[in-house]
């Protein structure tokens, strides 16, 4: 059987992210619920296979740069596909643009600091940026915590292997 290289570890984990996601949608209706955080730990997962292989492999040269490379390569990849994903759902979902405006609309009411023109205004400009501040945020939340993950689990694999030469 072929090894998986960390761009193909990182294919693998994204598309089961996104099935996963897909299911926990359709099967709750949104994704304002606690089963999302296994979508989040297969993204943990997908990074730390990716080291863990690397770390057992011929070219581990037990350098920070050398696992940090492997993982970047695995939630690079992730980070695409997810931000692909993030903008296909909201496209082919355009009710949620229309949620998030009536949920702000309410909130902003209850403030009671906004006459109806600034709410309107508001809402205007909270539905043109809707879609750019999920995918912003999207991409910003996946490149930290593949950072952290991969930082995290090379510090561990270094170590390990320090204290077992």
């Amino acid at each position: 059987m072929m090894a998986l290289n960390a761009t193909k570890k990182g294919m693998v984990t994204g598309i089961a992210m996104i099935l996963v996601s897909v299911i926990i949608y359709y099967t709750k209706g949104n994704f304002e619920n606690k089963l999302q955080y296994i979508t989040y730990s297969i993204y943990v997962a997908g990074i730390i296979w990716t080291l863990i292989e690397f770390s057992r492999s011929q070219n581990n040269s037990n350098k920070f740069g050398a696992y940090f490379s492997q993982g970047f390569k695995c939630f690079i990849v992730v980070t695409l596909l997810m931000v692909v994903f993030t903008v296909a759902f909201l496209l082919l979902q355009p009710q949620l643009k229309d949620e998030m405006a009536v949920f702000y609309r309410a909130e902003l009411v209850k403030t009671g600091n906004y006459t109806l023109p600034e709410i309107e205004e508001k809402l205007t400009v909270a539905k043109k940026s809707f879609i750019p501040s999920l995918v912003m945020g999207a991409i910003f939340g996946y490149l930290v915590i593949g950072a952290m993950v991969t930082a995290i689990t090379a510090g561990f694999l270094m170590q390990k292997i320090k204290t077992s030469a």
